[in-house]
């Protein structure tokens, strides 16, 4: 079973990714509600991606993506960015610290499955 950590201060938001990834057959999402939760549950499991907001307090997905880039551990996962933020300079900004993907809010459930499923090379 592939795991992916969607990390989202709304849970609305959170609701409609994990729907959209677990209707991926061997797939199966963790939520984490803040960038906190999210670097908890990194030493807790091993992750196959991590879908990341960038607007969250505290710890932002930016500082996400950061820290996971940073530590040579995590640094194979892919990261996926999924923001409000849909100017080019934030798309170009957290692609530039390793984000493999950078998909803007609202978003389509199934352009969310089809990254899902090529980065987990599930196709």
């Amino acid at each position: 079973m592939k795991k992916v950590l969607v990390v989202d201060d709304s849970a609305p938001m959170r609701s409609l990714l994990v729907s959209a990834i677990e209707e991926i057959d061997g797939v199966d999402a963790v939520e984490a509600t803040n960038g906190f939760e999210a670097l908890k549950a990194l030493p807790m499991q091993p992750f196959d991606l991590i879908m990341t907001d960038i607007n969250m307090p505290q710890i932002n997905g930016l500082e996400i993506v950061h820290f996971i880039m940073s530590h040579e551990i995590y640094r194979n996962i892919p990261l996926v960015i999924i923001s409000t933020e849909t100017g080019q300079a934030d798309i170009k900004k957290g692609l530039s610290l390793g984000a493999k993907r950078y998909i803007t809010k609202p978003f389509d459930p199934e352009q969310v499955k089809k990254v899902v499923k090529e980065l987990l090379k599930l196709n």
